[in-house]
C-alpha cells in the first residue's frame, strides 16, 4: 500500500496563500532593508507585516484554532512553513518564528487554563512577543541543559529566581519569558528543573546587553538576561515542579524540525536564484549551467533539498503519533542543518562575485542559516546522542539474545 503524501486541499489553498503573501509582501520589505529587522523598525514592522497576514488568512499556522490559528498539525505545518521560510521575515510576519512558536506549541500542550489565557491567547494573537530563558555562561546550562545553575527558592506563595542568562533570542521587548531554574539538586543532575511564567515587567528581571551575532533577522536579539530575587507566584509555574527538563521535550523536538522548515525555505530561495543565474549567464563558451562543475552543484542542491524534506517528513510523522521521536528529530535536525547551509554555500559560488555582494541576498541568508549548526543542539551533541542510543539498542539486543 502506497503512502500518501499528498496534502487536503484546505491545506494546499493555504500554501498557495503563504507562498502569494510572502513573495509579494514580505520578499520586497526584506530586500529593501537587507534582511536586518532592527533597521526594518523591529516591533513596529512586525506588527503591520501581522495585520496583513491576518488579511491574508495565513496568520499564526500552527496556533490553535480557538486563539486564532489555524491548528495545523505537524505534518501539514512543514510545506507552509517552508514558503513562510522564503523570506527571513517571512516567520515574523505569520508569527510562527523562533522562539514564540515553540512556546506557543508548549502552552499549548502544559499551560493551565488560566495561564492560558493570560499568556499562551496574547503571544498567538501577535500582541506580544515572549522568550525562552534557559541557555547560561559557562559553566551554566548550554549544549547541557543539566548543568542549569540559575535557582529557584520557595518563599511565600511563589519562588524566588536567581541567575544569569544569555543568549536569549528575543529578549528586548518580549512580552513575558518562559524561565527554566533549578528547584532542586546541583548542577550536573539530570532532573530538578523547573519552568515558571514571568511578565517582562516583574521587579527583579533585567534584560542586558545584545550579543553581536551573525544572524541579524531574528526581532528582539540574542540578549543577557539577569534574575535578581525575581518573584513568581505559584499559580504562574509552568506544569509540575521539579518537571522541566520532561516538559522542555514537548517543545524541543518540534521546534528544531519547525527551524528545518523555516530555513528549508531559505535555503530553496537560495538555490532557485542560483539556477535561474547559471541558466542564463554564459562562460567559456557556453551558459554556465551546462558546465559539468555547475551542473554538479544544482544536483547536489537538488539532492539536499530531497534528502531534508523526506527526513522532516519522518520525524514529524512520528510527532504527530504522539512520540518524541528523540533519534528522527536528532537525525533530521543535524542532516538539514549542514546540508541547508551547503545549499547556500553552493547557491553563493555559483553566483560569483554577486553571491557575495548586497545586489542578492545570498550572503544574508548564508549569515542566517550559520548558526543552525550550534543552536537546538550542536551537530556534534545529536550526533552523540543518536550514537548512545544505536549502541545501546544493540547492547539491549545482546544481553536478550544471551539471557
Amino acid at each position: 500500500m502506497a503512502i500518501d503524501l499528498t496534502y487536503d486541499p484546505d491545506i494546499e489553498k493555504l500554501i498557495d496563500r503563504t507562498r502569494a503573501f510572502t513573495r509579494e509582501h514580505v520578499l520586497p520589505i526584506e530586500d529593501r532593508f537587507l534582511g536586518n529587522v532592527t533597521d526594518a523598525g523591529g516591533d513596529r514592522l512586525r506588527v503591520e507585516m501581522q495585520a496583513a497576514a491576518k488579511d491574508a488568512g495565513v496568520f499564526a499556522p500552527h496556533a490553535p484554532v480557538e486563539y486564532g490559528g489555524h491548528g495545523l498539525s505537524m505534518s501539514d505545518r512543514a510545506p507552509v512553513f517552508e514558503e513562510a521560510g522564503y523570506s527571513l521575515f517571512g516567520p515574523i510576519a505569520l508569527n510562527l518564528g523562533a522562539p514564540d512558536e515553540g512556546n506557543v506549541h508548549m502552552l499549548a500542550h502544559i499551560a493551565s487554563a488560566a495561564q492560558k489565557e493570560q499568556f499562551l491567547a496574547p503571544l498567538a494573537r501577535g500582541d506580544v512577543r515572549s522568550a525562552f530563558a534557559m541557555t547560561e555562561p559557562a559553566p551554566g546550562a548550554g549544549s547541557d541543559p543539566s548543568a542549569l545553575t540559575t535557582a529557584a527558592q520557595r518563599v511565600d506563595r511563589g519562588w524566588k529566581i536567581n541567575g544569569h542568562k544569555w543568549f536569549i533570542t528575543g529578549a528586548d521587548g518580549a512580552g513575558f519569558f518562559i524561565i527554566m531554574a533549578r528547584t532542586s539538586g546541583k548542577p550536573g543532575d539530570r532532573g530538578g528543573a523547573t519552568m515558571f511564567l514571568a511578565p517582562a515587567d516583574t521587579a527583579g528581571i533585567t534584560v542586558g546587553r545584545h550579543i553581536g551575532t551573525l544572524d541579524k533577522a531574528m526581532i528582539g536579539g540574542h540578549c543577557e538576561v539577569f534574575f535578581e530575587n525575581a518573584f513568581v507566584p505559584d499559580e504562574n509555574v509552568l506544569g509540575a515542579v521539579d518537571e522541566g527538563f520532561a516538559y522542555a521535550q514537548v517543545r524541543l523536538g518540534p521546534a528544531r524540525m519547525t527551524h528545518v522548515m523555516r530555513w528549508l525555505g531559505a535555503s530553496r530561495r537560495a538555490h532557485d536564484i542560483a539556477v535561474a543565474q547559471v541558466a542564463q549567464r554564459e562562460g567559456f563558451g557556453a551558459k554556465l549551467g551546462d558546465l559539468g562543475m555547475v551542473q554538479k552543484m544544482v544536483a547536489d542542491n537538488e539532492i539536499d533539498i530531497a534528502a531534508t524534506r523526506a527526513l522532516l517528513t519522518k520525524a514529524c510523522f512520528e510527532l504527530d503519533r504522539g512520540g518524541h521521536a528523540s533519534n528522527e528529530t536528532s537525525i533530521a535536525k543535524t542532516f538539514a542543518a549542514e546540508a541547508i547551509f551547503r545549499i547556500v554555500d553552493r547557491s553563493i559560488q555559483m553566483c560569483g562575485g554577486l553571491g557575495v555582494s548586497d545586489d542578492l541576498p545570498l550572503a544574508r541568508l548564508s549569515r542566517e542559516v550559520r548558526p543552525f549548526r550550534v543552536y537546538d543542539g550542536p551537530s556534534e551533541v545529536h550526533r552523540w546522542a543518536i550514537a548512545k542510543r544505536t549502541i545501546g539498542a544493540a547492547k539491549r539486543a545482546l544481553r536478550e539474545a544471551q539471557s
